[in-house]
């Protein structure tokens, strides 16, 4: 499966910053070492219950102890998404070689096949998944906390170890081109597909989708996906990210003999860091796609904010006040006030190296350029104004609730340590980021809310 672009919601998911274990519980806000600069070896305590270590493989292993609950999830997050994909003129192409090999790597190992695979978790009511994003691929699996030895040797097994053999990348191309079919049938995904293109163009990363097409599906060979896996499934490019009812050390252990297959932890290295870029161009422009839906499905956006921004923040509350929830203004207008359309909201996508804003609609035909003049209407008054003091208050309440809420189960912070560890220089807390929501001011709001006025990207899709 893939997964959507990020949406700036409360920026919770931040990374790794710390000491090592046994020096109490320093401020975190005082810290800025990464992952890549503690020494290999070492376990460091993050903040109260998140540990990290880092192996002499370059192999990071991030954990939070959550010992009131009975379960604990577990994910194996790779550094490789589809932006690291090839589409040269002159070279074979490897467009949705990250989503393709996401597939692949369920077919079986030396040890386990596919049938085991799923049988090792489905026996213990285990959940177990995938996805594959622009800059990074994900393996996951939430279990009872007796189980979580289990898990990790089953996804050892996977990630290290996985056979691809011809006859499974046969078999598995045949279901990805029904996958790209069935996106191809879904008009929020083509529409979202058509408005990255035109962002940023079929030959950045960032514009093209990640599943690839039915040319690179069908043209990638087992060859090309074998290479990609070795070049690219490294200890060194993996954090290892645990949350629940554990211990830390007994985790780690886990992991190093269900990582150690065939080698896979000998050598040395340090973990790469974050991923940077140079700027990434955002071009407006206007793209029509005629398709056979009942409905138009239309996205009116503009160049946004980069991920680690500081002022994400306060473009989160903003993006609440326009467009995210029922007492937001564009769904007040749009939808309740004169009844132009069922779905409406606005989000805030962000990347290493680029990001954007925008509004999503979709409404009958008959009604697009009353549903264009409207939410162009709307986007000037926030650019030109900014936000009032109560929905400045409604939107810090709506992001830390969200946050709190997000994070109250062992899969969600899992997820939260993965994603910080791969994309960020620092671990904000939850209290920090609540605190930094908190304080944004109404001033930020109208700054940052400028960006509204931007030379405007438009996709629509629909009959």
């Amino acid at each position: 499966m893939t997964e959507h672009d990020s949406v700036i919601r409360a920026a919770g998911q931040q990374a790794t910053a710390g000491r090592p274990s046994g020096s109490g519980h320093p401020d975190p806000r005082d810290l800025s070492d990464s992952g890549a600069a503690q020494p290999a070896g070492t376990t460091w305590e993050l903040e109260p219950g998140v540990r990290r270590t880092v192996l002499a493989s370059g192999l990071r292993i991030v954990t939070e102890e959550m010992p009131t609950v009975r379960s604990a999830a577990v994910g194996v997050w790779v550094g490789t998404g589809s932006c690291d994909e090839t589409t040269a003129a002159g070279e074979p192409t490897t467009h949705g070689c990250s989503h393709f090999l996401e597939h692949l790597l369920f077919k079986g190992t030396g040890e386990r096949s596919a049938l085991d695979i799923s049988v090792a978790l489905d026996a213990v009511g285990g959940e177990f998944n995938a996805f594959t994003a622009k800059e990074y691929t994900c393996f996951h699996a939430r279990v009872l906390d007796e189980d979580l030895p289990l898990a990790v040797d089953v996804l050892g097994d996977m990630i290290t170890s996985s056979l691809i053999t011809d006859e499974d990348v046969e078999a598995e191309r045949d279901v990805i081109l029904d996958e790209i079919a069935m996106h191809d049938d879904d008009p929020d995904d083509v529409v979202h597909n058509l408005f990255a293109a035109q962002a940023w163009g079929l030959d950045s990363p960032l514009g093209r989708g990640i599943a690839g097409t039915e040319e690179s599906i069908e043209g990638m060979t087992r060859d090309q996906i074998d290479a990609f896996y070795r070049a690219h499934y490294r200890p060194e490019n993996i954090v290892i990210s645990v949350a629940g009812n554990l211990r830390h050390g007994e985790v780690v252990e886990q992991v190093e003999r269900a990582f150690a297959r065939g080698g896979f932890l000998d050598g040395t290295a340090s973990p790469i860091p974050p991923r940077t870029g140079s700027p990434l161009a955002v071009h407006p422009g206007e793209v029509r796609v005629t398709k056979p839906y009942e409905q138009v499905n239309l996205v009116l956006g503009m160049e946004g904010l980069w991920r680690d921004d500081d002022r994400r923040f306060a473009l989160g509350i903003v993006n609440a006040a326009l467009g995210g929830g029922t007492s937001s203004r564009l769904f007040q207008e749009v939808r309740e006030h004169r009844g132009l359309a069922y779905s409406v909201y606005s989000f805030a996508g962000a990347h290493a190296e680029s990001g954007v804003v925008g509004v999503g609609v979709g409404c009958l035909p008959s009604k697009v350029d009353q549903v264009l003049d409207v939410v162009r209407a709307e986007l000037r008054t926030v650019a030109s104004g900014g936000i009032t003091p109560e929905e400045l208050l409604r939107g810090k309440g709506q992001l830390r609730g969200g946050l709190v809420l997000g994070l109250e189960d062992p899969a969600s912070r899992m997820s939260r340590l993965g994603k910080a560890e791969l994309v960020h220089d620092t671990l904000m807390t939850i209290d920090q980021v609540l605190d930094r929501i908190s304080g944004v001011t109404v001033e930020e709001c109208q700054a940052v809310a400028e960006i509204f006025a931007r030379p405007e990207i438009l996709a629509v899709v629909g009959p």
